[in-house]
């Protein structure tokens, strides 16, 4: 059975915190990387940047495009990935900064924590001046 969505917690044991509302991020489109009853995978809450952006486009996962209601990705912008995605981007060497706070628990069955948190960021009050 899986938790309700309101008792999720972040990596560091707290309650989940939003990810991001501009765009609107998570598998339900609520803000949170929230796991749910559908059991998402959209659990590492992270500050995309231009770098990660063209590796995944490149293998064929482009979140920079607009495309039914999806606004498309800029440099700065919280978005939930997928732990796998966040994982193959670590492998690569351009893993995108983390929000730990808003990070789901979940991801560490893909991601250690140790791992996660070498890429903890502060984020700025205006996240897009993150371009890399």
């Amino acid at each position: 059975m899986s938790t309700p969505r309101s008792e999720e917690r972040n990596v560091l044991g707290g309650p989940l915190e939003p990810c991001g509302s501009d765009p609107v991020t998570g598998f339900y489109r609520d803000g949170s990387c929230t796991c749910g009853p559908a059991e998402a995978r959209h659990l590492v809450c992270a500050v995309v940047t231009s770098e990660f952006l063209a590796h995944q486009r490149m293998l064929g996962n482009d979140l920079t495009s607009p495309s039914a209601g999806f606004p498309g990705l800029v440099p700065g912008d919280r978005w939930c990935l997928v732990a796998e995605r966040w994982a193959q981007a670590y492998a690569a060497g351009i893993a995108p900064p983390v929000i730990l706070a808003a990070t789901n628990i979940r991801a560490l069955e893909i991601v250690p924590l140790d791992v996660l948190s070498d890429f903890a960021a502060d984020v700025p009050d205006d996240p897009r001046s993150l371009t890399t």
